[in-house]
């Protein structure tokens, strides 16, 4: 049988050898054998294994689509993200300084969405398998905070009273500190005899909220997460960081960006995760194209104690990104755009020049070249934290730091 040397991992973890041939569950330095099917090999046996090669810690890994690289150690999966945001920059000729990586620990996801669904017996629900659409049942799950795994039952609950056999649930569990948030996608139409049905269950299990496609049933308690000194209920599948780990990096690495400015634009702002601890010493403009996160994000302020004046705006940036005369007084702008990144926003950065833009990101590519526009325009970027709260994911995060030339760093 024909031998594949692995070259390289792809961004999305898979090995790759000549071809290119995208073999799953390898790493570089390894030789495999396998069935070419298309682009990718099937079949695939170890012939020579990589130093880097470990015992994955969770026993569904090979079936399981949750996780793409418990096989590889994690001093490799370090290198291997923190390479993947260099080889993004490198190709923009970007060079920076990079902090240590920042790794969230096991167990620890605070969110999860769940495919659940009615079989002959009952119900299941877990993840999908691995490039399927089959549904793996995932006890003792590694990834995944103990109070979102228990809610597995739940979901399965949830499968039986409110979906047929054809189509599985999507299931959005939230750990928050009022309790299990839950938000279900593909249900059954709601009519009378499912709300009471539902709303029972959502008393009777103590969850904080459930909503059904869209639509809040019930509500025991308000499912509050907390920003800096601020206390926020997010809207229903409102984005919210991976982990607190994860999020307590990334708000580091922002208030070290942002320094002693005294007034900031958040940009992209969502519920509050950086506008609200940022307050205990800036006034903040936070900026965002979803009211009800906007109206989150406010509540949470007016509800708090000793923070600094905080403005919500509820408004599409991708269409009408703030201009140069709405960003001229500020001191520094926090930019947290989605994967697409912020092509428009930064066009009108550039314009207006303000002294410090500390810009966090899920998506390494559209960073860079956000990042060549920032540093044709005159700006210098200064370091790159690159944190990892997708343990054992390809998913990379991070935070920059970028800061104007001298003669605009002087304005107040």
């Amino acid at each position: 049988m024909t031998e594949y040397p692995i070259q390289r991992l792809g961004h999305l973890g898979d090995g790759i050898a000549s071809g290119p041939l995208f073999a799953p569950m390898t790493l570089p330095g390894e030789v495999v054998t396998g069935t070419p099917d298309g682009q990718t090999l099937t079949d695939i046996r170890i012939v020579r294994p990589s130093e880097n090669r470990v015992a994955p810690p969770c026993r569904h890994f090979k079936a399981c689509g949750g996780c793409q690289l418990q096989h590889a150690s994690d001093d490799f999966v370090a290198e291997f993200k923190l390479g993947v945001v260099k080889a993004s920059l490198d190709a923009h000729g970007i060079e920076t300084i990079f902090k240590p990586l920042q790794t969230s620990p096991a167990q620890s996801r605070r969110r999860a969405t769940f495919a659940a669904k009615r079989t002959k017996k009952g119900a299941m629900a877990g993840f999908h398998g691995r490039g399927s659409d089959v549904v793996i049942e995932i006890p003792g799950c590694q990834l995944l905070d103990p109070a979102v795994l228990g809610a597995l039952p739940i979901a399965e609950k949830l499968a039986v009273i409110g979906t047929s056999r054809k189509a599985p649930l999507a299931v959005t569990v939230t750990a928050s500190r009022g309790g299990l948030d839950i938000s279900v996608q593909n249900g059954k139409e709601l009519d009378g005899p499912l709300r009471q049905e539902l709303a029972h269950l959502c008393d009777s299990l103590g969850l904080a909220r459930l909503t059904w496609d869209g639509e809040v049933i019930a509500m025991r308690t308000p499912p509050v997460q907390r920003f800096g000194a601020a206390m926020v209920a997010p809207p229903p599948g409102a984005f919210l960081q991976a982990t607190p780990h994860g999020e307590a990096a990334l708000i580091t690495a922002v208030r070290e960006a942002v320094g002693e400015a005294r007034h900031v634009i958040d940009l992209f702002a969502g519920s509050g995760t950086f506008s609200l601890p940022l307050a205990d010493r800036a006034e903040v403009h936070a900026v965002e194209g979803d009211a009800a996160m906007t109206a989150a994000l406010d509540h949470g302020w007016r509800m708090s104690t000793g923070l600094k004046p905080v403005t919500t705006e509820a408004r599409d940036l991708f269409r009408r990104p703030l201009l140069p005369d709405e960003l001229a007084k500020t001191n520094a702008v926090v930019i947290d755009p989605p994967r697409a990144g912020a092509e428009a926003q930064i066009a009108e950065i550039v314009k207006a020049m303000p002294p410090v833009l500390a810009y966090v990101s899920c998506n390494p590519v559209t960073f860079a070249r956000d990042a060549a526009v920032l540093i044709a325009a005159g700006y210098t970027l200064n370091w790159v934290q690159v944190v990892d709260q997708f343990r054992w994911s390809s998913h990379v995060e991070l935070a920059a730091q970028f800061t104007a030339p001298e003669v605009q760093r002087k304005r107040k």
